[in-house]
């Protein structure tokens, strides 16, 4: 027992760096940026599927639906089956009606 001690002691005195051991306070963690957006009313069922959430499935509905709908605002989305409130919430931030889509890979939900 006296052994152990001995080389706990041993030990501690030998790393002073642990005996001023801080720990920060917080640490910033970046957000990814929007690697670009998905236009509603032309982009392909491919494009649609890099939105988090939007499976091949979803995405087909949202292409038949703006095919006799077209989409006039951005919220019109929730009117596909499937897609509600919260599901377009995280999916804003990459929604457009104009312009052409620029987003080329997949994006995580936050």
């Amino acid at each position: 027992m006296k052994m152990v001690l001995a080389l706990l002691l041993t030990g501690l005195c030998a790393f002073p760096a642990f005996a001023d051991v801080s720990v920060p306070r917080a640490v910033a963690v970046a957000q990814p940026k929007v690697a670009g957006v998905v236009n509603l009313n032309s982009a392909t069922p491919d494009e649609l599927g890099f939105l988090p959430g939007i499976g091949p499935a979803k995405a087909h509905a949202i292409v038949e639906h703006r095919r006799e709908h077209p989409f006039k605002k951005l919220e019109d989305l929730t009117r596909v089956k499937g897609i509600g409130r919260k599901t377009f919430g995280k999916l804003r931030p990459y929604l457009t009606l104009a312009g052409p889509t620029t987003l080329k890979g997949d994006v995580k939900a936050r």
